[in-house]
């Protein structure tokens, strides 16, 4: 794994806080789809147009998505999981453009694992107040109760870590490719790698994205309905 290499970086207090290209781009991302996103839903009509009948239909599978593994009590879950559909495999796919998938820094995953912990638990809280919410950690049985705290706790670590070793090890994995090929003749290195950008940036990236979402959704929904 190759160390972060600051683009800049500043004190809070005796913290410093670094921001590498990862962060850079992490922001563009948000930047473009931010900007998609009111440029495509403005002016929407009764009578759609192809740009709304695919929105719509997008939109559609989304919710088909969070209705088949939340239920119906769920459905206004729709807007952040299609959010973070979007926003993973788009991060995901980067490598596609040869640039390397924000994702495969830690920093990058460990800060969505941490989001969805909030919405996991606020949820719950939300759902059936705080005071059963802490009573359902010791659920079963008293003695569960630091078993409890320690799964809710290491949730997002789990997400992030999944996430984060997916995506570095399919970078890798690339990069050795690149090398191989150029080290056999330069011209191998032009054509052939574009199989592995199949795999490891499209296949895989695609397959970790939907490995978050549905762990985000089926969390969601046990710890909502556990308490």
């Amino acid at each position: 794994m190759e160390p972060v290499i600051p683009i800049f970086s500043f004190e809070i207090g005796s913290f410093s806080l670094i921001i590498g290209k990862e962060i850079i781009w992490q922001w563009v991302v948000i930047l473009i789809l931010g900007i998609s996103a009111f440029l495509l839903t403005r002016n929407l009509k009764k009578n759609p147009n192809k740009k709304q009948v695919v929105l719509e239909t997008l939109y559609t599978t989304v919710e088909n998505l969070v209705k088949s593994n939340m239920g119906e009590k769920f459905i206004n879950y729709v807007p952040y999981i299609g959010t973070i559909i979007i926003y993973l495999l788009v991060m995901n796919l980067l490598g596609v453009l040869g640039i390397k998938p924000p994702t495969q820094n830690l920093s990058v995953t460990l800060a969505l694992g941490v989001s969805t912990f909030f919405v996991i638990n606020g949820t719950a809280v939300k759902k059936n107040g705080a005071l059963k919410y802490m009573k359902g950690l010791a659920q079963p049985y008293a003695f569960m109760l630091p078993i409890n705290i320690l799964e809710r706790v290491m949730l997002p670590f789990s997400l992030a870590l999944r996430l984060f070793g997916n995506m570095l090890a399919a970078t890798i994995l690339v990069e050795m490719l690149y090398e191989f090929l150029e080290s056999i003749t330069w011209i191998a290195g032009i054509g052939l790698p574009i199989v592995g950008h199949i795999y490891f940036d499209m296949f895989d990236g695609g397959i970790q994205m939907l490995v978050f979402v549905m762990l985000t959704m089926i969390n969601i929904k046990i710890t909502a309905e556990h308490h």
